[in-house]
């Protein structure tokens, strides 16, 4: 029987995962690529199923770093995703995710857009924060993309703070 608390840690591999979307008209904007709020749901959905492999716990997404779309994918394309988990803190997870298309009749495959996304593990009871598994690093690859996940966190951060205070600094304006 499985204990409830924190296992030991997890392998990038243990939860990366891959998907294949086939572009159809009902994506596409008038131009005829996939729009993309279409793109950004997909990502999101590719990096809750890293997180929930990962923790195996209820996970909602808590930020979204940049994201740049650098190529269209047209009907009729194939959209893959690839995501895997790059940095764990106590109960955040960022995932990076990247998106090519694939004209499925030459194979030709071009890269769309990256996205680094954040969730967060919650108690299923009481819907609170609570601790993922650590990371295990098992390749140079892995330990370089950790430490600039590591970066990518601390800028999130302060960024955060940065709104914070601002938003302070409105309500407090606000009220006199």
């Amino acid at each position: 029987m499985k204990s409830e608390g924190v296992h030991a840690g997890m392998r990038v591999s243990d939860s990366a995962t891959e998907m294949a979307q086939p572009v159809l008209p009902q994506h596409a904007n008038v131009h005829g690529s996939v729009l993309g709020g279409t793109v950004m749901h997909w990502i999101d959905l590719a990096a809750a199923v890293v997180a929930n492999r990962h923790c195996r716990r209820p996970v909602v997404t808590a930020a979204m770093d940049e994201l740049s779309f650098l190529a269209p994918i047209q009907v009729g394309q194939l959209a893959l995703i690839h995501a895997r988990i790059t940095l764990v803190d106590k109960s955040s997870m960022e995932i990076r995710v990247e998106v090519e298309s694939e004209d499925l009749l030459t194979g030709e495959r071009r890269h769309t857009s990256t996205a680094y996304v954040t969730f967060v593990a919650l108690d299923p009871v009481t819907r609170r924060p609570v601790a993922v598994p650590p990371l295990i690093l098992e390749t140079e690859e892995e330990r370089r993309e950790h430490a600039a996940a590591q970066e990518r966190r601390r800028r999130r951060l302060e960024h955060r703070k940065a709104m914070q205070q601002g938003s302070a600094a409105s309500v407090s304006r606000s009220r006199n």
